[in-house]
């Protein structure tokens, strides 16, 4: 008979186990803490929505559209895609679930999304996200706040140090068509030097060539006009009011005039938290203000704000996170009757609140290698001496003493 083949992990997954998982949970687990803070409201989206929803909001010329989402067809022949990010399914929850009532709305969310491409460090098929979004304020207070949220999000992380926040303006409508003119008379003038992507990138999305990698393109971006030449007095003076904000609250800043975002709803703010701790991939938070997005889904012009994190990147910039001692106590039951006895006692101490592990197996050394490999705090042994009086042997690890506690009142002691 032919050996079955062990299935093998999909590439660009993980199995997240251990040491990785602690740090991964205590991500999640400050970012829920520190988003209470700030009166944020959790949010829950599908993981996939009608392909329609990301073509739109991201752009059928984006690398991401093009290239990089998971797409199939259902049964009944609609066309879906599994989440790429977060913010385009927010959008149109606040679209199709009457949200505007409620408005201006502060969100959080955290989840895995999907995006095929090139698996490396710190960078996979299914990855996950931790999200946070502002709609309904178009006021720059709005984008200070969810500033200063992922500056003390990163500080309570104790991975602050290295990590410096870019910011820079986008300006309004208006600016934007001003500059993209300019942009473009300048890509043109040196379109023989530009490398193929940028050439495709001049037709559908110039901005994208100021953050080209590609060594051709870089002396032709760099060269490029700024655009706070084209800066209306309404967004230079939304500019001011974002950095003044952020000055007021204590973040430090720097700005960097290269710093785009492709798409015509991007408006004013976008920013990066960057490290150089890993490698070139240094993003480790990212976002920006989206005025023209909710617009673009066929809704009403609505303002929105908001960033993501790779929780993957920012558990690799943590510390080792130890292991939890959470057990009370471990039960080391001696024979058949006792184990039957234990688990009634077991089933009843963790009803009252002790974190309880059963040790079934082994000699009584072994089993009592076990508790204090756990880290637990006692040792509760039941053998036919103890069933027969109605107390346990309860042994204090730390300081090798033991007392005998009657089953009844074993739950007040372990507290």
């Amino acid at each position: 008979m032919a050996k079955t083949e062990t299935p093998r992990r999909i590439r660009g997954t993980q199995d997240i186990f251990g040491e990785e998982q602690r740090r991964f949970a205590h991500v999640l687990a400050t970012f829920e803490r520190v988003r209470a803070l700030y009166c944020f409201q959790r949010v829950d989206i599908p993981v996939f929505e009608s392909t329609a929803v990301f073509a739109r909001s991201l752009g059928e010329t984006t690398d991401v559209v093009s290239k990089e989402m998971y797409t199939f067809e259902d049964r009944g022949g609609d066309s879906l895609t599994l989440r790429p990010e977060f913010t385009a399914g927010i959008a149109r929850a606040y679209l199709t679930e009457g949200w505007q009532q409620f408005a201006p709305l502060k969100l959080t969310t955290s989840g895995p999304v999907f995006r095929y491409e090139r698996p490396q460090k710190g960078r996979f098929r299914q990855f996950h996200q931790i999200d946070a979004e502002v709609i309904g304020a178009a006021e720059p207070a709005a984008d200070v706040e969810l500033l200063v949220l992922a500056d003390q999000l990163l500080r309570e992380l104790g991975i602050s140090e290295g990590v410096t926040l870019q910011l820079n303006t986008l300006g309004d409508a208006a600016t934007r068509d001003a500059w993209r003119e300019a942009l473009v008379a300048h890509f043109e003038a040196h379109r023989g030097e530009l490398s193929e992507d940028s050439l495709t990138r001049l037709e559908k999305n110039p901005m994208r060539i100021l953050d080209s990698k590609d060594p051709r393109d870089r002396p032709i971006a760099d060269s490029a006009p700024d655009i706070d030449a084209y800066l209306t007095d309404e967004a230079r003076a939304f500019f001011e009011a974002v950095t003044a904000g952020l000055d007021a609250a204590g973040v430090a800043w720097e700005r960097n005039a290269r710093l785009v975002r492709g798409l015509d709803y991007y408006r004013h703010t976008a920013f990066e938290f960057v490290t150089d701790r890993l490698g070139s991939q240094g993003t480790v938070l990212a976002g920006g203000r989206y005025d023209g997005l909710i617009g673009s889904l066929g809704g009403p012009e609505t303002a929105g704000v908001g960033w993501a994190a790779g929780v993957e990147r920012l558990a690799m910039l943590l510390e080792e996170q130890p292991a939890a001692a959470t057990i009370d106590a471990v039960m080391v039951p001696m024979g058949a009757e006792a184990e039957t006895r234990a688990t009634g006692i077991v089933a009843d101490l963790r009803r009252a609140g002790v974190a309880v592990e059963m040790a079934y197996k082994g000699k009584m050394k072994a089993r009592m290698a076990k508790a204090d490999a756990l880290g637990a705090r006692f040792a509760i042994i039941i053998g036919e001496d103890e069933l027969a009086k109605g107390v346990a042997a309860v042994k204090t690890l730390g300081a090798g003493t033991q007392a005998e506690v009657a089953f009844a009142d074993l739950a007040e002691a372990l507290r």
